[in-house]
């Protein structure tokens, strides 16, 4: 049986990752994401280490970044930050255009592209919190 997953469809490891440095490298450089870098370290490769292969998992390819992080979500995981409005906003625009470029670039459906980006929209907005969860 031939099963395409959305892993498959964006190109696989790759791609995801090339998507994750686009969304670091908007998020770094462009002033418009300017409070959604401060929530940040000074130093982003272990973020893009782990949102790529967070990524890899969620779209359906290798479930490493589960394995190594057992029990853990994302939702958990981003817990001891209070996540604004503002910044889920900053994450979701960064986001969708990071994966925009890569679709436009890699000749990916828009669909595709949007259905995607909107899915990490939502996952950002139920972050959204007035402060922060008590760890």
């Amino acid at each position: 049986m031939n099963r395409t997953t959305p892993f498959d469809m964006v190109g696989g490891e790759p791609a995801v990752r090339a998507i994750v440095d686009r969304f670091y490298d908007l998020m770094d450089e462009d002033p418009a994401y300017a409070e959604l870098r401060a929530l940040h370290a000074g130093e982003l490769d272990p973020m893009r280490h782990s949102l790529t292969g967070f990524l890899t998992a969620w779209l359906g390819g290798p479930r490493d970044w589960f394995v190594d992080n057992p029990g853990k979500c994302v939702m958990s995981l981003h817990g001891a930050i209070a996540v604004t409005a503002q910044t889920a906003q900053q994450w979701a625009d960064a986001m969708q255009r990071a994966i925009a470029e890569h679709g436009a670039a890699q000749g990916l459906e828009a669909d595709f592209s949007t259905k995607m980006a909107d899915a990490l929209r939502n996952m950002a907005s139920a972050m959204i919190r007035k402060e922060r969860v008590p760890a």
